[in-house]
Parts: C-alpha cells; structure tokens; sequence
C-alpha cells in the first residue's frame, strides 16, 4: 500500500479507510465470483474466477485516479450550535467591555435585560428590536428588547446549553490529559482531545488541518492561554470546526489570541488587547478589555 500512498500523497487514515472498503474486495474477488465447472471427461478441478480477476486493472486504475481527489473529513463529528451560532458573543449574565472594543457578528444576552450590556455606548433601535454600538460591526440584543427578540434569544440559549451538554458528553478521546494540562509549541491534529482538570496554553500552539476536519477540546477545569501567546491554524482548518468546552472560566492574557468556538459553563474574559477569531458562547458572563472579537 505504500506505493498507493506516495503516488496519490494521501494520509494514512484516509488510504487504509478506502483501502479496505473497496480495493481489497476487488483485488480478492469478494464482490463478486463464479464457478467454471471441469469438463465431466477431465480431472481437471473447477476453476473460480472472480470478476475483479477480468476488470481489476481497469477498475483499480480509475478508481485510484478518482480516490486522488478524494477528501476525507478526519476528527469527531461537528457540534452544532444550531441558532447559538448566530452570534459573535452570546451570554446569560452579561457582556461589558473597557473601550475600545472590536465586536465583528451579533451580541446578545438574555434572559437578562438590555443593562447587562456595559461600556457599548447602546443606540437603540427605532424598532425596539435591538441596538447599535461603536464598538460592534453588527446589532446587540437583550431579552427586554421588542418582539421577535426574546424568543429569538430563548431559543438562541437553549441551543447554546445543547451544544455544551454535546460536546462535553462526547468519549473516548484521541488525545487525554495531553501535556498534564499544560501544552506549549504543539502541533493539535483533528481529533477529540479531553483534560480532566485545567488546561494552561503557556506557549504558542498550532492546529493543524484541512478545512472540513473538526477538533473538540474537552476542558473540566478553568483554560487559561498566557500574555502574548497563540492558537494558530495551519494547513486549512477554520475556526468555525473548532470547540473549546470549557467547565471553568476562560481567560486570554493581554495580547493572547484564540481561534475556534468558546463554549464556557461559566465566564470568558479576553484580556488587554487579546484577541480571538471566535464565537463566545458562555452561560454566565463575558468580558473584553479593549479586545477583539471576530467570528
């Protein structure tokens, strides 16, 4: 197999999944067979012929032309944040901000009121429906806001609790308590990784990936990335197929910068001049300092 591998440059997981599926039923007859019976006048034996045995070299080399455009999704399945993922920061307790902040994508709280919403300068809407900031490329809402936004925002949270119950109730993880907790200069591949107590992020991390691969980042204590330091993608992989469930608060020192969905069960706060392509999807509160949020 591993001329099929360097011919085609495919990873392993996806030539041995395909490998196995389909060319080693045809390269053995699996699919399909029939008997030639022996003559009666002969002592000859029956003969069997596969059909592969009559197409194989046809068959295997169209096929692997197609396979060599194939792409295979590697990691756990998507979590779908359904409605929950219509917002850049969506919250339970509040969303407050030091300026100057940078929002790009909706901000919402809710079943809160409108005053949860601190330091955005709000303009409300003629409407009622929602209101305006300096500070946010989009609109801010609140459960005090005119109909359709509270049920709008009711459903929005409720989705929010669905994802986080999914992504923490997913097992056996591919990676476990990767680093005792504390990771630096790693290279993060698609796959389900789970830590059973806080995650420190004291160095600069990859992801790496393509861009329909997923990653989950199970965390059952607080996750912390230190002053200056980075989540960054490479190969692809889009911020959007990434999920950090986080059991405790999250923080971003001054300066940090995260990639991928934030699914706090209590506070995230950004830091000083952090940074994160991200959604902030938290059952409690969120805090910027002079940070930016773009999803």
């Amino acid at each position: 197999m591993t001329w099929f591998m360097t011919m085609f440059n495919l990873r392993g997981e996806t030539v041995i999944r395909y490998w196995n599926a389909y060319i080693n039923p045809w390269r053995t007859g699996s699919f399909f067979s029939f008997t030639q019976p022996s003559p009666s006048n002969s002592n000859s034996p029956a003969r069997i012929y596969s059909l592969s045995t009559m197409i194989s070299s046809v068959f295997t080399i169209s096929f692997l032309a197609a396979l060599a455009n194939v792409v295979v999704a590697l990691g756990p399945a998507a979590v779908n944040l359904r409605t929950a993922g219509n917002y850049a920061i969506l919250s339970k307790s509040g969303v407050s901000t030091v300026p100057p902040s940078v929002i790009t994508g909706a901000v919402a709280v809710s079943p809160i009121a409108a005053v949860a919403l601190t330091g955005f300068s709000l303009k409300l809407d003629s409407t009622g429906q929602f209101s305006t900031s300096p500070q946010v490329v989009g609109k801010l809402y609140a459960a005090t806001y005119s109909v359709p936004t509270p049920a709008t925002l009711t459903a929005a949270i409720g989705d929010l609790g669905t994802a986080f119950t999914d992504a923490t109730g997913r097992v056996n993880p591919n990676f476990n308590n990767l680093g005792s907790g504390t990771i630096s200069g790693r290279v993060l591949t698609p796959g389900l990784y789970k830590w059973g107590s806080a995650l420190s992020i004291t160095g600069d991390v990859i992801i790496w990936g393509s861009p329909i691969d997923t990653w989950i980042f199970q965390v059952s204590g607080t996750m912390s990335v230190a002053a200056g330091k980075k989540v960054v993608l490479v190969g692809g992989a889009l911020a959007k197929n990434i999920v950090w469930v986080v059991s405790g608060s999250v923080t971003a020192g001054p300066g940090a910068h995260l990639e991928g969905v934030i699914l706090g069960k209590t506070s995230i706060t950004l830091q000083t001049g952090a940074t994160a392509n991200s959604r902030l999807l938290a059952q409690t509160f969120v805090a910027l300092q002079k940070a930016t949020v773009t999803n």
